[in-house]
């Protein structure tokens, strides 16, 4: 396998897609793709679970994929899911279902994080990338809004409208009628309203569109000869007529459009003329970027070490006032601890390093909301807030070592108990309780070790003698771990005795 290619996948609303790129300067060049029309979020329910039918067509689509990605190593290869599987209340086992079928993790990113990833593929296909502009990217299940220039997001917006969702509720057995797209207008519009004023007062210099509802709009419109410039506000309203005269999908005799397109173009018209309407825009142009080319680049950034996520961390504690000379000896500390539990960890790259430091820079977040139960507030703002370059599963793991640093540990028993996620809770607390004094501490005379589900702790005599306080609060800790089921054994080192 080429060095130098990386892939993405995007597991969307209505396709699921792949991309290969090949790295060239910084840059990355399209090599190869394939999409499969698996339109998950028809299999949505009223209940809100995929049904057996979508899965299926989900899997098989992800298998293919992962025949082609066999060769590519785990750091090259990043896959995201959309909004239907945001929404989805069995998302958790179909994942499992699919990261077996596809080779490779796949993570489900938040709605604007989706927006800042499309933003990103599009930028590095923009003539002119400098200008102000508005970014509409029509999925099936959700809408992504980005005002950007260059290559930095200004506003981001996801809102819960899609193509497939509104083809589905408004225009149902393939049926087109004036008042379907009355009542799909209606319900954007309502959608838009909490984005458009907003956005109008930031303003751009271009409106671009991207992905597939757009490509297909643009290419009706410019090969049926209703357009001659792109998407057009008179083109989309002449489209918006025909279909209502034909009154169904079947024989509409369209040019430009692909057949896995048709079913899902009323409630991409819709939202679009919405759009249009909301944002006072005669025109606007098509890019190829989109989530996948984002993901793309996201991930070069990664390799060349430039992980937007240590300055989404930078940024958070600074936005919440963390004691940095606190968060920092902690930081140092933990990251002390699990070296000696995991030789593999002294590699900087390696991840479960990094969320150990992320999450002791970030531990104390929570005290900017109250200094009681702080640990909770953190877990809080780490698992809800909107956090750049973090997909949902990263911030849920994050959240979930944060609530660990103090407190009960009853309260991570869902963790599996093989996972490594249980050394770094350990390393997390202990360098918690070293660091209590919030004095300038250097890393402690401890030694650590795993011994089987549990951990073997050894501290110097002289040292741990005169700290009663960190005494007794590591002793308190081999009770919680021990009444977990991850004992901790206390051994100080010159008496040979133990504690607990």
């Amino acid at each position: 396998m080429h060095k130098e290619l990386v892939a993405a996948v995007d597991l969307g609303s209505n396709s699921f897609r792949l991309q290969v790129g090949r790295i060239v300067n910084d840059q990355i060049y399209p090599l190869d793709g394939l999409k499969e029309p698996v339109r998950l979020a028809a299999g949505l329910g009223e209940d809100k679970c995929l049904d057996d039918a979508s899965q299926g067509r989900a899997l098989l689509a992800l298998a293919r994929f992962g025949e082609r990605l066999s060769q590519f190593q785990p750091h090259r290869v990043r896959a995201v899911a959309t909004n239907t599987l945001r929404v989805a209340k069995n998302a958790p086992e179909f994942i499992a279902k699919a990261e077996v079928a596809l080779g490779f993790p796949i993570e489900v990113i938040a709605g604007r994080e989706e927006a800042r990833l499309i933003y990103v593929g599009v930028a590095h296909t923009l003539p002119e990338p400098h200008r102000q502009q508005l970014v509409v990217d029509i999925g099936g299940g959700s809408t992504e809004f980005i005002i950007g220039k260059s290559f930095q997001p200004l506003e981001l917006e996801s809102l819960y409208m899609g193509c497939v969702s509104y083809t589905l509720r408004y225009f149902p057995n393939d049926r087109i009628k004036k008042r379907g797209f009355e009542d799909a207008q209606l319900a954007a519009r309502r959608e838009l309203e909490a984005i458009a004023d907003g956005y109008r007062r930031q303003g751009w210099e271009l409106a671009v569109g991207s992905s597939g509802t757009a490509k297909s709009l643009r290419d009706i419109l410019v090969s049926n000869g209703m357009s001659e410039r792109g998407i057009t506000r008179s083109g989309l309203e002449e489209l918006k007529q025909f279909l209502i005269r034909n009154g169904s999908l079947d024989k509409l005799g369209l040019k430009g459009i692909k057949a896995d397109r048709l079913p899902v173009l009323p409630g991409g018209l819709a939202i679009m003329m919405s759009i249009f309407d909301a944002f006072g825009l005669d025109e606007m142009q098509f890019s190829d970027g989109a989530l996948r080319l984002g993901v793309l680049y996201d991930l070069l950034g990664r390799y060349h070490h430039h992980d937007l996520r240590d300055a989404t961390a930078e940024a958070f504690a600074d936005r919440y006032r963390v004691d940095r000379k606190q968060a920092s000896l902690v930081a140092e500390t933990a990251l002390y601890l699990l070296e000696q539990l995991d030789e593999a960890t002294k590699d900087p790259d390696n991840l479960d390093r990094r969320f150990l430091h992320w999450a002791a820079i970030l531990h104390e977040v929570g005290i900017s909301v109250a200094h009681s139960s702080y640990h909770k507030h953190s877990a809080y703002i780490l698992a809800n807030a909107d956090m750049p370059g973090f997909s949902r599963m990263d911030q849920g793991r994050l959240a979930r070592l944060v609530l660990g640093h103090r407190g009960k540990l009853a309260r991570l028993s869902d963790i599996d108990p093989e996972s490594p996620d249980w050394q770094l809770v350990a390393c997390l607390r202990l360098a918690v309780v070293f660091h209590r004094a919030r004095t300038e501490r250097c890393c402690p005379p401890i030694a650590i070790e795993r011994v089987g589900h549990g951990f073997a702790l050894t501290a110097d005599a002289d040292w741990l003698n005169e700290l009663p306080l960190t005494a007794a609060a590591l002793n308190d800790e081999v009770a919680q771990w021990n009444a977990i089921g991850h004992p901790l054994q206390l051994t100080v080192s010159e008496r040979g005795s133990q504690a607990g």
